[in-house]
């Protein structure tokens, strides 16, 4: 007959597997050995029940429903602490993860070249559109027609991202009451009530994101590169997930030009992983030229 131990208690390893460090860990051994959820072998007691050897346990449904709310429990432990450590790395300014992508010198001077000089003629060539809609929303923001907002870069470095204001000015208050519409930790509403109409437009054509040319320059972003992301956002990211920030956050990506919004998360993360490790300029030259179609198409803008 198979021991009791291995059949009616969960293994300490999978109690493991829920805890992201060794002093979690001992806590959770030591907390699931007082409710006598996981095997302690030295207070494990044999009694002879009908000639047959079995480990004096309470009831299986009981057992069972005791495991079922201990592991719940912990489980929202580690995520907690593992979210307010990370929140508190980012706000310190301490990188969370190391420098990666294509490591040629060459390519980085090539890639900053090709940021300013895309920058400065995407001014110009646009600069009749961003001289309407500057004027427009001074109007109808009460003179603040750009919105800027910390977000977190290169290596978990934090910058203010530049774009022009398509919410009400109370948006961040009334966030709560707009349902999230996305998995994973970021937020996305197709009819959010927020947006203003002038604003959806601006999202629809993706004209709000043109003042990121400014960070471009600034050097805080590249013209293609993974998308930045807000800090409490990030603190939730598991660590294979951080990996996109081990390249400079840009304008333009994989995800961008493969459907935006309307790809899960943690599909945009691997478009992103790919860009990591393909990283070269011809890959970047190739994502700037389908750019344009994806605007036009406005697949995903929202």
């Amino acid at each position: 007959m198979p021991d009791c131990r291995d059949a009616q208690h969960p293994r300490t390893a999978d109690l493991h597997t829920l805890a992201p460090n060794w002093s979690v860990k001992v806590r959770v051994k030591n907390w699931a050995r007082a409710k006598g959820i996981a095997p302690n072998r030295r207070k494990v007691r044999r009694a002879h029940i009908g000639g047959r050897r079995l480990n004096d346990i309470r009831d299986d449904s009981a057992r069972a429903r005791d495991v079922s709310n201990g592991l719940n429990d912990l489980s929202g432990f580690a995520a907690a602490e593992n979210y307010s450590l990370a929140l508190t790395r980012l706000q310190a300014g301490e990188p969370i993860v190391e420098p990666a992508g294509c490591p040629s010198t060459t390519y980085r001077v090539l890639k900053r070249l090709l940021d300013i000089a895309g920058a400065l003629l995407a001014f110009v060539l646009f600069l009749p559109i961003l001289v309407p809609v500057f004027v427009a929303l001074l109007i109808t923001t009460r003179g603040r027609p750009f919105y800027t907002q910390e977000r977190v870069g290169y290596c978990g470095r934090r910058f203010k991202m530049i774009k022009f204001r398509t919410m009400r000015l109370d948006a961040e208050k009334l966030r709560h009451l707009v349902p999230n519409e996305k998995d994973g930790p970021i937020f996305k509403a197709k009819r959010d009530p927020r947006i203003t109409r002038i604003g959806r437009w601006l999202r629809k054509t993706s004209i709000d994101e043109l003042p990121q040319l400014f960070n471009v320059l600034m050097g805080n972003m590249s013209l293609v590169g993974p998308r930045p992301a807000l800090a409490k956002e990030v603190a939730q990211y598991a660590p294979w997930q951080r990996r996109r920030f081990c390249v400079m956050p840009g304008l333009t990506c994989l995800w961008q030009v493969s459907g935006r919004s309307d790809v899960d998360f943690d599909q945009w993360v691997r478009m992103d992983l790919w860009y990591v490790r393909h990283q070269s300029l011809w890959t970047d030259i190739k994502l700037l030229l389908r750019t344009p179609w994806t605007v036009i198409s406005m697949r995903g803008a929202y």
